[in-house]
């Protein structure tokens, strides 16, 4: 029987140049694998937690303390075990730490852990990852969801909302989708430069211009589909991050850009107003992780016809997610594996999401690596639509460039990617 022989971890860093969690997995029949773990800037307040040293080395952000607990009491509850078994695994690991979000060992301990063992079973067997954790059925390649403007927590510039992405549609397969995207990126870049403004990019890759409202990103988007050959809303629709819970102060959440405060009746109003003039077709973070009532009435209104993706409303978590659907909160989530914690929760969340038709977003982080685990997740669960930046640094294209290589390896004739609402 193969086992795992040996578990380690040190400390590495992620496109922010904040250090991070790799673990390395070796198992008896030789077969190494390892994994890097991502770290978010705009975080919900009920994600696992992810353990930081706290002391004077890179500002208190050092993972010592979370690579030791992979170095010691992970590896001695680990090693020996069947690394196929990744539920029994990845359950054992959440007993281990006895909290109820890795407050103890650290969730960037336990899924840098969890996502190499994964990795080194598939490898064991000589299949790609996506295959095994999907099985027969792992042949979905996502749409993506392109950022191509940042804003809030991912830029230093005026713009409130946090991501302008673009979404291909009616493409024949992923490569041409993702060619189309980048043209668009491209054209954006050059408009931004005739403008005066900057053409330096944000955390995920996405341009990071001083805008005069919220508006004005869309407006620009708009130009450089145009400028690319392409029709809004037929070949390429737009949507948006909002990363609502950064807005919120007393009295509703302020728009700094706009200079004024908007209740959440008339931030649902505001978003109306938007769908109603671009092909808008998703909203991520509308409303805050608190604002359940907003969030009720951002679904009525806008429901229908549009998704409304839960991040820091959910944040990948099985039993919020339930609530949710009881509610009828939302129509889709989000997924961050390190908001969550192991493969295996993630993919309980996935499964409860398309049980109920909501739709899954795979989704990387703002600190990134050259690791392009998501990309494999994306096709095994099929969910359908990806989120990983802009086609510029390294860290993004590993994304990308993996998901053309899966779907060179499925021999894909036609794109097979989420239906999204028509306009």
């Amino acid at each position: 029987m193969i086992y795992i022989e040996d578990i380690s971890a040190d400390e590495v860093l992620d496109s922010r140049g904040n250090p991070t969690v790799r673990a390395k997995v070796v198992l008896s029949d030789g077969t190494i694998a390892s994994a890097i773990v991502p770290s978010g800037a705009s975080t919900g307040k009920r994600e696992a937690l992810e353990l930081r040293d706290a002391d004077a080395r890179y500002m208190g952000k050092g993972v010592l303390k979370a690579c030791e607990n992979v170095n010691t009491e992970i590896a001695d509850e680990l090693m020996g075990m069947n690394p196929f078994n990744q539920a029994i695994i990845d359950d054992a690991m959440k007993k281990l730490d006895g909290t109820e979000n890795y407050g103890r060992l650290g969730a960037n301990a336990v899924l840098g852990v969890s996502m190499a063992i994964a990795r080194a079973a598939a490898a064991s067997l000589g299949m790609p990852l996506y295959r095994y954790l999907g099985g027969a059925n792992a042949m979905t390649l996502p749409t993506p969801m392109f950022n191509i403007i940042n804003g809030g927590s991912h830029a230093n510039n005026s713009v409130d909302f946090q991501e302008y992405m673009i979404m291909p549609l009616n493409f024949d397969n992923f490569s041409e989708a993702l060619r189309a995207c980048t043209e668009v990126y491209h054209q954006l870049k050059k408009i931004i430069g005739s403008m005066g403004e900057s053409t330096a990019l944000g955390d995920e890759g996405g341009f990071a211009p001083n805008l005069k409202d919220n508006e004005e990103p869309i407006k620009v988007i708009m130009q450089a589909i145009e400028k690319a050959g392409y029709e809004a809303g037929k070949d390429i629709a737009i949507a948006l991050d909002v990363a609502s819970s950064e807005l919120v102060v007393e009295g509703g959440y302020k728009l700094d850009s706009e200079k004024r405060t908007l209740s959440s009746a008339e931030l649902v109003a505001y978003y109306e107003n938007l769908c109603a003039k671009y092909p808008i077709v998703s909203i991520e973070d509308g409303l805050s992780e608190d604002d359940w009532d907003g969030w009720k009435l951002l679904t009525e209104k806008l429901g229908a016809k549009v998704q409304l993706v839960g991040d820091d409303l959910f944040v990948t978590n099985e039993k919020i997610l339930a609530e949710g659907i009881a509610k009828n909160i939302a129509n889709a989530i989000l997924i961050k594996p390190n908001q969550i914690g192991s493969v295996t929760e993630t993919m309980r969340t996935v499964r409860l999401a398309q049980r109920n038709n909501y739709k899954c977003v795979m989704s990387h982080r703002s600190g990134e690596s050259e690791d392009a685990f998501i990309a494999d997740f994306a096709v095994a669960l099929n969910t359908g639509e990806i989120k990983t930046g802009a086609t510029a640094r390294g860290e993004r294209t590993a994304k990308y460039n993996r998901l053309l290589e899966i779907e060179r390896e499925l021999s894909l004739s036609e794109y097979i990617g989420q239906q999204l609402f028509s306009k």
